[in-house]
């Protein structure tokens, strides 16, 4: 192989280890334009159906919002998580505001101020994958129906890489 044909194949290789997107569709994890994808078609669902339909369909873990490796939930905008489908008893508190990562980061306050102040946005934490116990880099999108006074939102686990 010659010099040349050498360092094109070293540098698409290094790129596409070092992209997320590569990453991600290597692995069969959700990227982050799927999560939006999903976000808008919860929040699509939220409007058109209602919130109680919504609520069935997205807390659902056999359902459409729930693919590779994530998953959409569902929240209103004074704390209560209405639907989640990994999670569900995270449905059955008042408040999920105290509720904070390994790094004390209270991640429902960040999803809710996001949406407030943006309408829409990402947020970065630590969260255990879908049947795993230990906690993972995560990025979430988040997204608020205005309509409703919910948000929607989804995300992806970051793997070995720094945000």
């Amino acid at each position: 192989m010659s010099m040349k044909k050498f360092f094109i194949a070293f540098i698409v290789s290094t790129l596409a280890y070092f992209s997320p997107q590569a990453f991600a569709a290597d692995k069969g994890n959700a990227t982050t334009e799927e999560c939006v994808q999903q976000v808008q078609k919860a929040a699509a669902l939220v409007v058109a159906e209602g919130l109680e339909e919504a609520i069935k369909v997205i807390g659902n873990p056999k359902g459409p919002f729930v693919w590779k490796d994530s998953y959409v939930f569902l929240m209103d905008l004074e704390g209560k998580m209405l639907a989640h489908p990994m999670q569900p008893q995270l449905t059955h508190h008042k408040h999920v505001l105290l509720h904070t990562d390994p790094t004390d980061k209270a991640i429902f306050v960040h999803f809710i101020n996001v949406a407030n102040n943006t309408g829409k946005g990402w947020v970065s934490y630590m969260w255990p994958k879908p049947g795993k116990s230990s906690p993972s880099k995560k990025l979430t999108y988040v997204y608020k129906v205005d309509s409703e006074n919910v948000l929607v939102g989804a995300g992806v686990y970051i793997g070995g890489m720094m945000y």
